[in-house]
């Protein structure tokens, strides 16, 4: 089924290859139809990435920025939502984003996680609920929930199947 609006991510400072890797990997998977990089995140070809992408950075689209903020600002600009990964305290539960339109979801570096720049060009700020002592988990791993979450708005929304 032809989408009629894009989903895309955005990876700002991903230090590793591997968690780059992943996300192409699941993008593929859902069906996402663009990855924005930049910053110091690694970017194909690149040995990490092939790694763990099992060749999908060859089937999703993706650019290369070396300014994140630049970046942001003509996504935002094009009219596409931008959507945040981040607990903070204005954060809404993942579940309850709306993700109609152009989206494009934000997530963080490894360590620092999405910056304060960043957060302040960003339509809307979610959090994935989390159950255990820890309140993270691997860049990847949220990214993939995240990516899920967008999907499955769009596919009910649209009402087709997963």
């Amino acid at each position: 089924m032809h989408q009629k609006f894009q989903t895309s991510v955005f990876l700002p400072d991903i230090r590793s290859g591997w968690n780059v890797g992943s996300f192409f990997r699941t993008a593929d998977s859902l069906g996402i139809n663009h990855i924005y990089l930049s910053g110091i995140t690694p970017f194909p070809p690149h040995k990490e990435i092939s790694k763990t992408a099992l060749d999908a950075e060859v089937f999703v689209p993706w650019t290369y920025a070396k300014n994140s903020i630049k970046l942001l600002q003509h996504l935002k600009n094009s009219r596409i939502k931008l959507i945040a990964m981040e607990l903070t305290d204005d954060a809404i539960e993942i579940s309850s984003a709306d993700f109609s339109g152009n989206v494009c979801l934000i997530m963080g570096n490894e360590i620092s996680g999405v910056s304060d720049e960043i957060l302040a060009l960003c339509d809307t700020i979610v959090y994935i609920p989390m159950k255990g002592k820890k309140q993270s988990m691997n860049v990847s791993i949220a990214g993939s929930i995240g990516m899920w979450e967008m999907v499955k708005f769009r596919d009910i929304s649209q009402n087709t199947s997963l």
